[in-house]
């Protein structure tokens, strides 16, 4: 009985026992749900300000990591947990963002955006190293913290510079391209930095001896290449096998995935075993692993999409509690002063750095100036190592909250710049963009090469052989696989990532494993300076023409060619069409970003393989002038550097001396002055294809002298079955007496009068038309992802 008391008595402690568990337990999934929401809602609400999510993480995470019911609600254990979450997911964002580097880059002779990046680091790491161990930043005086510090002030953060240059379009500027390269090398060489130096000065522990130590140093630096040596020779060998197991659009197979993880884990833990830091062992691993293939982007993908998803704000709520504003002195002029050299330290070191760089490659001062600013921007793992300065107590937290505010500082100011350096490039804006008539023939010819199924192989085959010119520079082929999204092809997608899903239809995977391994087979066989890529066009056809647009932009594409929406039958006849295809077709027209071909297929793809060594394929180009001839003009040229071609250039012009020329000319409205400029750009353009190419001997030439419509369309008539392949214009011709009154019967008005006519269901059934259209111009720079050039 008395035991039995002994038990009533203690229970009326144990509802408040359990009571106090169940609140202490709610508040520390109160707090954690309260850095998710307003994590994300102070990110949308600082979107039109552009700043980057960061910015509005790290105050979120200041000020939620510092509201003391919070704070009270939070024991040493689940401080504990906290900070192994914040570890494991430092360990994924390295791991990444190694994979995204290239390291033999630094045994390369240096580029210019690696002297950009040098020269941002030097200068900082001077001014650190000369300053900081006189001012007190650390508990006790440390080579090593001085090292670290001036190599976190001297990095850049590539992941932010990335999503910003992109995020506020100008990542096809030279300035962008070169933020986002310099920035890459310097965070690269900053990582590379601290992996070499926690050889001689590890944090995780303390080894008094000289002895012990520099045997630590060697055990810890013969793990690393140990492991560098393995990752860097067996993982080419073990990925290749597992992508070539998994090849695109078929679902991975889950003993596969699994074995890739366990590998890439493996891969990550063999320094750790020895004391190295697993932080920058991941990195390390990362940085030799191959970036290429379908398991690596699959692993960067889905860590990608987890990092902002569930670790960014528990990784900032992490950094407010231990930036305890309480320990922060700001009663003390030193805590200021200390803070304000930071700063300086930050700015002036890259800005100096870049700007003595910038006179040396010919930039102008206030683009290098800019370019400094900008690589200042820092990143989480900057955050990370000043936060892990307090916890192992080589910093004060003052210290600690210093830098925090620094990295905070280094972001805000980043749109700024963008906005001014799109201001000055707006009035700077080039007349012409993304048109074969004026692409640097230094350059490679991008195209975007659509198909609509395993019917268009051949046609697509041809049309790359033709079009490949010289090998050096070579065209880049994006070869786009036009794919209808159904509800039924919708219900078999499986999502990989934020912006990577996997279509598991058999369909649609059989008919793009027919069509990469036909188009592959060429390349490898014949074809020479032509680079293929795989794309995935999947959508409705109301979306399938944004779709395509959208990637023309993001691939900097110079020329989109389009099947025709009808396809041919055996006897040489086009069927009614898919009238889907046909209003994608319209759609691109409407809005490409570049210039634009319709390819009619009239026996194109059954022409067999095109000779190199002796002219057998007649290719026509008919010129009547205006901005799409001479764009039509500028791809024959291409066209005529294969020996297998016989170009002829059909000049169509004006029968002045005819009496009904003049009436009809008296009759239609003509603009004079647009008319003189056109004939002028036609008769430039022209004269400079004669001198490369006709004077030459290698293309043919003849004119077509005709007064009107009627006798443009029996010349036109008269050209059936002499030529596999005719090119033209679609339009954009002021001089449009030839052709007046040729829009009444039009067929297909996409195809141009001249491409109707040509294509129509009563011509050759031999002669397959290629119909371009050039990029239109808008008049101005709208800083959505145009390509300009202000340095």
């Amino acid at each position: 009985m008395e035991n039995v008391q002994a038990v009533n008595g203690s229970a009326p402690g144990c509802p408040d026992f359990i009571s106090y568990t169940v609140k202490n337990a709610a508040g520390k999934v109160i707090s954690i749900g309260l850095a998710f929401v307003f994590s994300n809602l102070s990110h949308q609400l600082l979107k039109p300000l552009s700043q980057p999510r960061i910015a509005s993480d790290i105050a979120v995470g200041l000020v939620l990591g510092n509201i003391s019911v919070i704070r009270r609600a939070f024991d040493e254990q689940f401080i504990n947990i906290l900070n192994s979450i914040a570890e494991f997911g430092m360990i994924c964002y390295m791991f990444v963002l190694g994979m995204e580097m290239d390291p033999y880059v630094i045994f390369k002779s240096p580029s210019r955006n690696a002297m950009v990046a040098y020269a941002g680091m030097v200068p900082t790491i001077i001014l650190v190293c000369s300053i900081t161990p006189f001012l007190n930043y650390y508990q006790n005086p440390s080579i090593g913290f001085t090292l670290c510090l001036s190599t976190t002030l001297a990095g850049s953060s590539s992941h932010i510079l990335t999503r910003l240059i992109t995020s506020l379009k100008i990542g096809k500027s030279d300035i962008g391209k070169l933020v986002i390269a310099a920035g890459m090398h310097s965070d690269m060489i900053s990582v590379i930095l601290f992996s070499i130096g926690y050889l001689f000065f590890p944090t995780a522990v303390s080894v008094n001896d000289t002895a012990a130590h520099v045997r630590m140093t060697l055990t810890m630096a013969a793990a690393l290449l140990l492991q560098i040596i393995f990752t860097a020779t067996v993982s080419p060998i073990f990925m290749n096998w597992v992508n070539n197991e998994n090849p695109e659009g078929k679902p991975m197979k889950g003993s596969h995935l699994v074995l890739a993880v366990a590998y890439m884990a493996f891969v990550c833990s063999g320094a750790p075993i020895y004391g190295y830091s697993s932080i920058l062992s991941a990195f390390v691993a990362g940085i030799f692993l191959p970036s290429e293939g379908r398991v690596s982007k699959w692993a960067v993908g889905k860590i990608n999409y987890l990092l902002p998803t569930i670790f960014y704000p528990v990784f900032f709520f992490w950094m407010g509690f231990h930036a305890d504003f309480r320990r922060f002195e700001a009663g003390h002029w030193g805590t200021w002063g200390r803070f304000l050299v930071l700063v300086l330290i930050t700015i002036f070191g890259k800005v100096i750095g870049t700007v003595i760089c910038g006179v040396t490659l010919g930039f102008h001062q206030r683009e290098s100036a800019e370019l400094g600013l900008l690589l200042t921007a820092k990143g989480h793992f900057h955050v990370f190592l000043a936060v892990i300065g307090t916890l192992l107590d080589i910093t004060s937290t003052s210290t600690s909250i210093s830098i925090i505010i620094v990295i905070f500082l280094s972001v805000l100011p980043t749109p700024l710049v963008v906005s001014e350096i799109i201001k000055r490039a707006r009035k700077r804006a080039p007349t012409q963009r993304m048109a074969l008539e004026w692409l640097d023939p230094s350059n490679e010819l991008r195209i975007l090469l659509c198909v609509q199924g395993v019917h268009n192989v051949l046609s697509t085959i041809n049309f790359m052989e033709i079009s490949q010119g010289a090998s050096d520079p070579g065209i880049l082929v994006y070869l786009t696989d036009m794919v209808e999204l159904t509800d039924h092809i919708a219900s078999t997608l499986v999502q990989e990532g934020m912006d990577t899903v996997t279509v598991m239809d058999k369909d649609v995977t059989e008919m793009r494993d027919q069509i990469s391994t036909a188009v592959q087979a060429y390349v490898e066989e014949n074809g020479n300076g032509i680079t293929l890529r795989r794309m995935l066009a999947l959508s409705t056809f109301d979306g399938m023409a944004k779709d395509i647009c959208n990637l023309a932009e993001d691939l900097m594409i110079s020329l989109i060619i389009l099947p025709f929406h009808k396809n041919r039958h055996a006897n040489g006849t086009l069927d009614g069409g898919n009238p889907g295809f046909r209003y994608v077709n319209r759609k691109v027209l409407r809005n490409a970003p570049c210039s634009v071909g319709i390819l009619v297929d009239r026996g194109y793809g059954l022409v067999e393989k095109i000779s190199k060594s002796e002219s057998s394929f007649q290719v026509a180009v008919i010129f009547f002038g205006g901005k799409d001839d001479r764009e039509a003009l500028a791809y024959a040229g291409r066209v005529s550097r294969h020996p297998g071609v016989k170009l002829t250039v059909i000049r169509f012009l004006l029968d002045s001396d005819s009496v009904t020329a003049s009436r009809r000319a008296g009759n239609y409205r003509i603009n004079a002055a647009e008319q003189e400029e056109e004939m002028k750009l036609d008769d430039e353009s022209f004269a400079q294809f004669y001198e490369r190419h006709i004077a030459g001997g290698h293309v043919s030439y003849s004119e077509k002298h005709v007064v009107n419509s009627a006798e443009t369309y029996t010349t036109l008539r008269s050209l059936e079955g002499q030529y596999g392949l005719i090119i033209v214009g679609r339009g954009g011709r002021v001089n449009s007496i030839l052709t007046i009154g040729m829009n009444d019967w039009q067929q297909c008005p996409e195809l141009g009068p001249i491409g109707d006519v040509l294509s129509g269901s009563d011509s050759s059934h031999t002669t397959s038309v290629l119909i371009i259209q050039q990029h239109s111009l808008k008049g101005e720079l709208d800083g959505v992802d145009d390509e300009f050039s202000i340095m």
